[in-house]
């Protein structure tokens, strides 16, 4: 089974992913991800990439194409790919059809988790993790049992992200209406979409999900 998770940044991509990952032994394909990984190695394409992002620019959709091709080839044909978060526009939309097709994969599920915009600047504004484990906490929803102390590992140093702010969350979420809403008529006349309620609690989306999928 092959599945795309759409839903702007903060509305529990990631987290629904690795949860599929366990259940069904599928593997998650983030092109955020394979980008960091690539930069962190310090590959050609990851050096090309860090070049790019500092410069502000858009990855070329050809180049990420590719590099999510290398990556699929890898793969065995009998398990799964979850692609959090790809694509995002109407040419990678195309792009991501020859990849299936080359490989003779197909689409089953197109899976948009739908949030509340004000309700999911609470959600990012709020988040942190340990600095040590990189353990996820949040300042209203979860909070350490002992406050100033990892849960997990112990340790006494937590970190926020940057770019988690009210300014930076609403600019994805015009970005995200603006460029990924428009294809889903795409995958809607496919007959391949489901929605659902991305600010009900983990467990819930994890439920509504299974039934789709299932």
């Amino acid at each position: 089974m092959n599945i795309i998770l759409l839903g702007p940044p903060g509305a529990g991509k990631g987290t629904q992913a690795a949860s599929l990952v366990q259940k069904y032994d599928m593997v998650q394909l983030s092109t955020g991800d394979i980008l960091r990984a690539a930069v962190k190695a310090g590959s050609d394409v990851g050096k090309m990439a860090d070049e790019i992002m500092k410069a502000g620019k858009l990855f070329p959709d050809e180049l990420m194409a590719e590099i999510l091709g290398e990556h699929m080839d890898a793969i065995p044909a009998d398990k799964g790919l979850i692609f959090d978060g790809y694509p995002r526009t109407a040419p990678q939309v195309a792009l991501l059809d020859g990849l299936l097709s080359g490989r003779n994969r197909t689409l089953n599920h197109v899976v948009e988790l739908v949030v509340d915009e004000d309700a999911l600047v609470a959600r990012v504004v709020g988040r942190y993790t340990c600095a040590h484990c990189g353990e996820g906490y949040h300042d209203v929803f979860k909070q350490p049992v002992v406050a100033g102390i990892c849960d997990k590992c112990g340790a006494h140093e937590f970190k926020r992200r940057p770019d988690d702010n009210e300014e930076t969350v609403r600019t994805r979420m015009a970005e995200y209406r603006a460029k990924t809403e428009p294809i889903l008529p795409l995958y809607d006349a496919r007959g391949l979409v489901s929605r659902v309620d991305g600010m009900a609690s983990i467990e819930d989306v994890t439920d509504a999900i299974d039934a789709i999928i299932g």
